[in-house]
This record gives structure tokens, C-alpha cells and sequence, in this order.
């Protein structure tokens, strides 16, 4: 699927930029969730919500105790089965959920280079899904590359990359500052619309 030089470029970057950037991209991606289980009663959303919620907690408070393998159990329960529904809305919800799952992965085997580049390109294939089955076909690499919504992903992502890339040290302010305006924002990756 589509490469890119972010995933060479995360490299560079310590263990707690990992985790930032990964939490940044759920938070991208879970309005994609909650539209899913609002429009078909699968879940309550709020899990997905609390579970990120205590991510953002470990990056801005010191010494947060969370039991990750608990969380990782709940979320489990509430990933919907694609077999199960004939909405396409299902598959970005399931994305979001298995980019939320690595993150839970990485807090639980404190290796998070590999798992930061899974949810990079769990959101960017999101897209792609989406931009293939609204266009009725498969799309080459190419393609894709050059497909604005693709290129509009991949350029928030490095954004959120250059910004941690900057940083000396741990920068709490920079955390909350790109949890709230994501938050804020509330458009998932593929232009869903989360309303309070």
C-alpha cells in the first residue's frame, strides 16, 4: 500500500513524539467510530472517547497509572465485525479502532517506532478505501499519490510531524495544543463531521 518518507522520517523521533502522533491520528479518526455507532446503535462511542482520553493522560501527567491491558480488553469487545453490516461506514470505524489497538499495543510493549508507522498507514488506507469505492475501482499507486484527499492526509500528517520533529524535550503545551485542535476540528480523516 502507500509508502511515504514520514515512515522513515518517525525514526528520528523518541518514544513519547511516537505516541503523540499516534494519539493525534485516532483523534482524527474517531469521529469515524462514533458516526458509525451513532448511526447503527452498535456501541457507545464513549469507550473509544475514554480509552484516548487516558493515552493523552499518560503524555501530560506524570506518573499516570493506566492499566493498558484492561483498555485493550474493552476495546476489543466494542471493534464491529465487517460481516456483520451492510454499511460502509463500518470498515473506517474498524480502522479506527485497530489505529487505537497499536496504540494500546505500543503503551503495553514500549516499542512504538513500528506501531506509529501501522496507524500512519491505517489512516492513509481509510482514505484510500474510501476514495476507491466512491470512485467504483481499484486505483494503482500512482493514482492514489496523486488523489487530493490522499495528499490533503498525508500533509496533515507530516504537519503533525514537523511539529513534534521540533521539539528538544517532552512539550506539554504542544500535547494539549494539538489534542484540542483536533478535537476542536472534529473532521475525521475522511471528512466526517463529529457534533457534540
Amino acid at each position: 500500500m502507500l509508502l511515504n518518507p514520514i515512515h522513515l522520517r518517525l525514526e528520528k523521533l523518541e518514544s513519547w513524539q511516537h505516541v503523540t502522533f499516534m494519539a493525534c491520528l485516532c483523534e482524527r479518526m474517531y469521529p469515524n467510530y462514533w458516526a458509525f455507532c451513532q448511526q447503527t446503535g452498535f456501541a457507545d462511542p464513549q469507550l473509544y472517547r475514554r480509552i484516548l482520553d487516558l493515552v493523552w493522560e499518560t503524555l501530560t501527567v506524570k506518573d499516570a497509572k493506566i492499566n493498558f491491558d484492561s483498555q485493550l480488553e474493552k476495546l476489543e469487545d466494542v471493534i464491529p465485525d465487517g460481516d456483520d453490516f451492510d454499511i460502509y461506514g463500518v470498515y473506517p470505524a474498524i480502522d479506527a479502532c485497530v489505529a487505537l489497538s497499536e496504540l494500546l499495543h505500543s503503551r503495553l510493549s514500549g516499542e512504538t517506532l513500528e506501531h506509529a508507522i501501522e496507524v500512519s498507514k491505517t489512516s492513509v488506507t481509510t482514505v484510500a478505501m474510501l476514495e476507491m469505492t466512491q470512485a467504483g475501482r481499484e486505483m494503482t499507486d500512482k493514482e492514489l499519490k496523486e488523489n487530493q484527499a490522499i495528499i490533503d492526509e498525508w500533509d496533515l500528517q507530516w504537519e503533525i510531524f514537523r511539529l513534534l520533529a521540533a521539539c528538544e524535550e517532552r512539550d506539554l503545551e504542544l500535547i494539549k495544543g494539538l489534542r484540542s485542535d483536533l478535537r476542536e476540528a472534529g473532521i475525521s480523516n475522511i471528512g466526517i463531521l463529529f457534533k457534540q
